[in-house]
């Protein structure tokens, strides 16, 4: 398989309600929340990119453009869009979709990097 064609297969899309339990006093999303599901799609993603153990090592950068609120179904998608020796970084996007309305809009983006280790916990090359 190429890297662009292991890159479009490990392309990952997740669906997620969000209730009360997870939203704050402004009956929205919190935003730790959002992230926390965030790095859970980009490490569902850098995974079946590479089928090794990967562990996070940072979030470059999130941006939050649109608040959450509760009662709507949001969808989060993880996309590998670099690979290097031992690491490889994910974006992922939360789309939020009302859920008796048409339509959808992009509500959170950010990228996480993900390091390949071995049985040692230390780097390694990461199979592309």
């Amino acid at each position: 398989m190429t890297l662009e064609e292991r890159i479009i297969a490990s392309k990952t899309s997740i669906f997620k309600a969000v209730f009360p339990n997870t939203t704050n006093h402004y009956d929205t999303l919190f935003g730790g929340t959002a992230m926390h599901m965030m790095d859970e799609v980009a490490f569902i993603t850098a995974t079946r990119f590479s089928r090794q153990i990967m562990v996070t090592v940072s979030s470059d950068r999130i941006d939050f453009k649109k608040a959450i609120p509760a009662g709507t179904i949001v969808e989060l998608i993880g996309k590998v869009t670099q690979v290097g020796n031992t690491s490889l970084k994910v974006n992922v996007e939360i789309y939020i979709e009302q859920m008796y309305a048409e339509g959808r809009e992009l509500a959170v983006h950010g990228d996480f990097t993900f390091v390949a280790i071995d049985e040692n916990k230390k780097p390694t090359q990461v199979i592309k």
